[in-house]
C-alpha cells in the first residue's frame, strides 16, 4: 500500500511540475517582446514573442534598398513560419514564391491572387492559401491574422516560360491585414492603399497598437493624406510609416510626415532599411 501511495505522490508532482512548466512556457511567450525588421517599401520580417517568423510582402532580390544579407541570399531567413502578401503588384509579391518553395511555407493571400499563382504554375497548390476580407485565419499557435480593405489595385505580372514575354493577369482586389501575435500585440499592415472612410471602423473595431501605413503618394496615400487618416481616423497608438523612399515615384518623404502630423500625440516609430525594432 505504500508503494501505491508512493506512486501517486510522485505522479502528482510530476503533474505539478509538468503544469509549472506549461505555465512557464505560455508566460514566456504571452510576455515576449516582439521585433521588426524592415526591408524597405512594404516589407517586414516579424518575430513574434513565441518565437515565430512572420514575413510580409517580401520585395527583396530587386528591392533598392533591400539591406544585406536578404537582397543576395534567401537562405538567410532559416526559417519562415508564415508568409503574407497583401496584393500582386512586384514590390509586394517580390520573392514570397521563391520563400515559399524555398521553405516548404503556404503563402497566404488575396483569394484572386493566389488562384493564377497557382494555376500559371507559379506555386503549387498545396504552397497556396486564399481568404479574404474579413475572412479571418488562424494558421499558427496563438496567432490571428484578419483580411481588411485596402483601397488600391492589384495585376500579376508572369513571365511565360514559353514565350519568354511578359504577361498581365487580373489578381483580384488588395487587402491589409490585422495580425493578432501571441500576447495580444496588435499590428495593421495596410498594404498600399488611398483614404478610405472605413479606416475609422477598422481601427475601432480591431483596435490595433501599431500600423504600418503608406505614406509615399502617386500610388498610396501621401505624406498630408496619412496623416489626416492617422489623425482623424485611426487614432492608433504608434504609427509607422512605410511605403516610401524605395520609387522615385512615390516622392512622400518621412519628414512631411513628421511634420503633417504636429499637434497629435500619436507616436511615430521612424525605422531605417535593415533596422530591427522591439515592441
Amino acid at each position: 500500500m505504500k508503494f501505491v501511495n508512493w506512486i501517486r505522490a510522485g505522479l502528482v508532482v510530476v503533474s505539478a511540475l509538468g503544469f509549472a512548466l506549461a505555465a512557464h512556457a505560455q508566460d514566456a511567450t504571452t510576455s515576449g517582446k516582439t521585433e521588426i525588421l524592415w526591408f524597405g517599401q512594404a516589407g517586414f520580417r516579424i518575430k513574434t514573442p513565441g518565437g515565430k517568423i512572420i514575413v510580409i510582402d517580401p520585395w527583396l532580390s530587386n528591392g533598392p534598398k533591400t539591406p544585406a544579407p536578404f537582397k543576395t541570399d534567401l537562405t538567410t531567413f532559416g526559417h519562415i513560419d508564415l508568409l503574407l502578401v497583401t496584393h500582386a503588384h512586384v514590390d509586394h509579391l517580390g520573392d514570397a514564391p521563391a520563400l515559399a518553395k524555398l521553405y516548404s511555407t503556404v503563402l497566404y493571400g488575396p483569394a484572386d491572387m493566389i488562384t493564377p499563382l497557382i494555376t500559371l504554375g507559379v506555386i503549387p497548390a498545396n504552397l497556396g492559401y486564399r481568404f479574404n476580407k474579413s475572412g479571418t485565419i488562424k494558421p499558427l499557435a496563438g496567432i490571428k491574422v484578419t483580411a481588411v480593405r485596402a483601397d488600391h489595385s492589384s495585376l500579376l505580372v508572369y513571365k511565360n516560360p514559353s514565350t519568354g514575354k511578359d504577361e498581365s493577369h487580373a489578381a483580384g482586389e488588395p487587402l491589409g491585414y490585422i495580425i493578432e501575435l501571441e500576447n495580444g500585440f496588435k499590428i495593421w499592415h495596410m498594404g498600399d492603399t488611398g483614404l478610405f472612410t472605413d479606416m475609422k471602423f477598422i481601427s475601432e473595431h480591431y483596435k490595433p497598437d501599431l500600423v504600418m501605413m503608406p505614406i509615399g503618394g502617386n500610388f498610396t496615400m501621401g505624406p498630408e493624406d496619412a496623416a489626416f487618416a492617422a489623425r482623424e481616423w485611426v487614432k492608433p497608438k504608434m504609427v509607422m510609416p512605410m511605403h516610401y523612399n524605395s520609387n522615385p515615384m512615390t516622392k512622400g518623404t518621412l519628414a512631411e510626415f513628421v511634420d503633417a502630423m504636429k499637434g497629435s500625440n500619436i507616436k511615430i516609430v521612424p525605422m531605417t532599411e535593415g533596422q530591427t525594432l522591439e515592441f
